[in-house]
């Protein structure tokens, strides 16, 4: 090894990941953070760290600039790019070499070529390798991209040439929608990579996303990995990967494997990379090369995990000069990994005109309390620790969880299990929603397609808060507030007790609202370790074994519900805080009773409300003020248009007095490199107008009020 300290150019779990063998090659690592990333866990665990500017990314971790500086200011021989940020910018590799660092990654000339996906798939079809039909030359206009796509048919995939990951994709199954899908796709290219140049390609209903990992050297040795299956994909973005494929044969993965490694001789490759393939479901052997990623891939483990080689320490010994030492006969895959994407992001089930959607806006937060899983076959890639704050800056994956096993169901089973056993709270996530979609039968049969997750999402989405988690909270909130009692002892007169003389003991309320639900009053009387709630229908438990006793406190069979009624459609059920934790000092485990039956939850609490988790899925109860609210313009108005998640508003589409249409375009409010429409709600005229392009909002932010159109007068009708 010829490096004795590296410089790790990027943030979050890859700049973790790679400082890891860092150190077990025992070269020093040097992080760089943004000032919103002071700190982080990258920071913290590297041997130095240097602060490269502000938190916008353009003057951090995009700046090449501030990056070749830091180099020099610790002495850094070489700079390892992770992925995102500078990873596939060859004026960035170009740029190390001229300031005598080596970049760990292919030559500038391969990030140019594969970077340019239409000069790309030139050069590949040149070499033999069959390609996806699409538009060719670059620098197509708007009208050029519409006509391409129109010769090519719809569907077809808007793509920019010069990205990856996803973004900036634009599926259009109607021409009429092309300028606007056009423009969108363009200012998400631009955003994301400083280019807005597209291309188009034909879309394949229902097809099969694999990819092949290559690992070359200096001297003309190059070899594949294996595939991956990168089919579980929602919004062109993955979030589950698995190796091997159940599709493939062993003579499909071997052609593939050779197209791959002739895809990487073609541009002169070295170091790890990794070409992507469109498959027919019904026909793997019609495979169609997209695209070669130039860089360390997310999915990157389940490689490691099923051949045993670590894929960061190749690019450093291949970038060191050293020879591979192993040929493809050398190569085996042994059992089955998959992995799953944390994401920080809320998905939310709403009505369209095709019947529901989902929309996935990023979250951020405080992290208050976290749990990573471990065990047999059980990886976890994080940046998180208790205290980070996340926030919509950046890409929004927080964590990679990665089981692997002897086959393919026990390497699903561990990673399900990883998954309820993995806990963030404070900021929304994915996590229960990855939970269920590694048990869709589709999944656990191997039946995928790229379109399996966006068909599904509603069903898998649909989380609505638990009975017993309204009730923990309510109690947790009323336990707070109990101040200490004497062994043996209750002073009746204490709060929140209720006691009256000559009554009936009164009622505390507390009120919830979830983001995008209504609000929410549970009572609670008496102590938390022995209370009476009053439900609203919103939080009331089904419970299949009402009255067949043993449930009550004080064991009085089949009394826990029904014993009363409180408000309108309220019913009174007697609860018990079994384990007395005060959240508000640290987070912990917490359990409730409720109608003889216990629930475990973890939780947290703080300003913003409180969090319980359970088997993967996490609730987040804000505490509601009914008065607020109440003299709130926004609160309860159809016709007032909020931010649905914390980011920038990047586009106004519409003015004061204009007429709009229902479904129409107002505004686009961008959060971690994710584009989110708001549309008008009904017909009418824009009346308020509160935010301008550029505008940062917070969630739930008044952007703009559409009062509806007014009903057409009968008398006037012809």
């Amino acid at each position: 090894m010829v490096f004795d300290s590296v410089l790790v150019a990027n943030r979050g779990e890859i700049a973790v990941r790679v400082i890891r063998t860092l150190r077990a090659l025992g070269i020093r690592s040097v992080a760089v953070f943004s000032d919103a990333d002071a700190d982080a866990r990258h920071v913290r665990e590297a041997d130095t760290a240097v602060r490269l500017g502000p938190a916008a990314a353009a003057e951090s971790y995009l700046s090449a600039e501030r990056l070749l500086d830091a180099a020099a200011r610790t002495g850094a021989r070489a700079v390892h790019p992770g992925y995102g940020f500078l990873a596939e910018n060859a004026a960035f590799a170009r740029a190390c070499a001229g300031a005598g660092l080596v970049f760990i990654g292919p030559p500038a000339t391969a990030i140019e070529l594969m970077g340019d996906k239409i000069r790309a798939k030139e050069t590949v079809r040149a070499a033999g390798v069959p390609v996806v039909p699409g538009s060719s030359g670059s620098g197509l206009s708007d009208a050029e991209l519409a006509a391409a796509a129109r010769e090519i048919g719809m569907p077809v995939l808007l793509k920019p040439s010069a990205g990856g990951g996803g973004k900036g994709m634009r599926l259009v199954r109607d021409a009429a929608a092309l300028a606007e899908e056009i423009a969108a796709a363009r200012r998400e290219a631009r955003g994301s990579f400083g280019d807005d140049t597209l291309l188009v390609e034909r879309w394949i209903d229902r097809p099969r996303h694999i990819e092949i990992q290559v690992l070359a050297d200096g001297h003309g040795g190059v070899v594949h990995l294996g595939e991956r299956e990168c089919s579980l994909q929602r919004r062109h973005q993955k979030i589950v990967e698995e190796a091997p494929s159940v599709l493939l044969d062993p003579d499909t993965r071997a052609a593939m494997g050779a197209a791959a490694v002739q895809a990487a001789r073609s541009c002169g490759y070295t170091g790890a990379g990794t070409v992507e393939f469109i498959v027919p479901g019904d026909d793997p052997g019609a495979y169609c090369f997209m695209e070669m990623n130039t860089r360390l891939q997310v999915e990157h483990p389940v490689t490691e995990l099923v051949t045993g080689l670590d894929l960061v320490e190749w690019q450093i010994r291949t970038a060191a000069g050293e020879r591979l030492g192993f040929g493809q006969d050398d190569i085996a895959l042994t059992g089955h990994a998959v992995e799953a994407r944390i994401c920080a992001e809320t998905a939310r089930v709403v009505a369209s005109g095709a019947g529901e959607r989902v929309d996935f806006l990023p979250s951020a937060g405080t992290v208050r309390a976290l749990r990573e899983p471990s065990g047999p076959g059980v990886r976890v890639d994080s940046s998180l620790a208790e205290g980070t704050e996340v926030g919509t800056a950046y890409d929004p994956m927080l964590a990679k969880v990665i089981a692997h096993g002897p086959d393919r169901a026990t390497a699903l089973r561990r990673l399900r299990a990883a998954l309820a056993g993995t806990v963030v709270l404070g900021v929304d996530t994915n996590t229960g929603f990855l939970r269920r979609l590694l048990g869709h039968p589709a999944v656990v049969s191997g039946d995928l397609d790229t379109g399996l997750v966006d068909r599904e999402a509603a069903a898998l989405a649909r989380t609505p808060v638990p009975p017993e988690a309204y009730a923990t909270a309510a109690l947790l909130r009323h336990a707070a507030l109990e101040p200490p009692s004497a062994p043996g002892w209750t002073d009746p007169f204490s709060l929140p007790t209720g006691f009256r003389l000559g009554g009936e003991a009164a009622w505390t309320p507390y009120d919830f609202r979830v983001p995008g639900g209504d609000p929410v009053r549970v009572r609670v009387r008496g102590r938390a370790h022995e209370a009476e709630l009053g439900l609203p229908p919103q939080a009331r438990p089904a419970f299949e074994d009402r009255g067949s006793g043993g449930g009550a406190p004080g064991g009085t069979p089949g009394r826990s519900l029904g014993e009363g009624r409180g408000g309108e459609g309220e019913e009174t059920v007697r609860a018990r805080l079994l384990t007395r934790t005060d959240p508000r000092i640290e987070p912990g485990t917490v359990t409730t009773e409720l109608h003889g039956r216990t629930h475990t939850f973890t939780c947290a609490t703080g300003p913003d409300g409180t969090w319980l988790s359970r088997d993967g899925d996490t609730w987040h109860l804000p505490h509601h003020d009914p008065v607020q609210a109440r003299d709130s313009t926004a609160y309860g108005r159809a016709d007032t248009l909020t931010a649905p998640m914390p980011g920038t508003v990047t586009v106004v589409k519409a003015s004061v007095g204009e007429r709009v249409r229902a479904g129409q375009s107002l505004l686009v409010v961008e959060a971690m490199k994710m584009e989110h429409v708001i549309a008008a709600p009904h017909d009418g005229t824009v009346t308020e107008l509160g935010v301008a392009p550029g505008a940062t909002v917070a969630m739930d932010q008044v952007l703009a009020v559409v009062a509806p159109a007014e009903p057409a007068d009968p008398k006037e009708a012809p």
